[in-house]
């Protein structure tokens, strides 16, 4: 075993002794909800409603309260004494949540600015999004304890993945029918940048997986 591998050995084994500042797992749990609540106005926005302008305030709304909980993540990490997992790690996280509901914000300003209307295959990528923002709220709670529920937080990654592979394959069918369709060439221009907006969405939701799964990894 070389020196690194000793030394995050005894220092999971410190952190073990000591009792963790539980702030961060709520931190990430109320963060995520919002996300939850975002990915649901975001969903109903590509509705094709009359209601667009409601749907990006709400998003907007949320996007605000979930930068103040990314500010009081960045704050206590330099505050706290012993962190649930490493500090760096805690970034990471709060900043792949925070990168999600940014995004979402400003996807629902352009989609509205664009103007066009919304293709079934764009409204079940929303959907895509949504149903991965679930699985990830419903698995914060189990940062708590990484160890014991390695193999659950495993299951949520792999779902939530199998969500973004679901979006590829919706992107790749409405771009097919976009691009055999008789619109003029600035139009489709304009549709496939949604298509990219709308996937980009789902795709944050699995960059928040991947750190997540690396959290696991090194804590178990």
């Amino acid at each position: 075993m070389n020196k690194a591998a000793k030394s995050n050995i005894l220092l999971r084994f410190y952190r073990s002794l000591m009792p963790s500042d539980a702030r961060f797992i709520d931190y990430f749990c109320s963060h995520a909800q919002l996300i939850v609540g975002a990915a649901a106005a975001f969903h109903r926005l590509t509705a094709n409603g009359d209601d667009s302008a409601l749907q990006v305030a709400e998003i907007n709304r949320l996007e605000n309260e979930a930068d103040r909980i990314t500010r009081a993540t960045v704050l206590d990490i330099h505050r706290s004494f012993v962190t649930p997992f490493d500090r760096s790690q805690i970034l990471d996280l709060i900043t792949a949540l925070d990168d999600t509901i940014d995004l979402m914000k400003d996807t629902g300003r352009r989609m509205t600015l664009y103007g066009v209307a919304f293709t079934p295959e764009m409204r079940a990528m929303a959907e895509c999004s949504e149903r991965a923002s679930r699985l990830i709220s419903e698995a914060m709670p189990l940062l708590n304890a990484i160890d014991k529920n390695a193999e659950a937080l495993g299951k949520m990654s792999v779902a939530v993945r199998a969500c973004e592979s679901e979006a590829d394959d919706l992107l790749d069918r409405g771009l097919r029918t976009l691009f055999a369709s008789d619109m003029t060439a600035g139009d489709k221009l304009i549709i496939e940048k949604v298509y990219d907006l709308v996937e980009a969405v789902v795709d944050r939701c699995e960059d928040i997986v991947d750190v997540i799964d690396g959290i696991v990894v090194e804590q178990v």
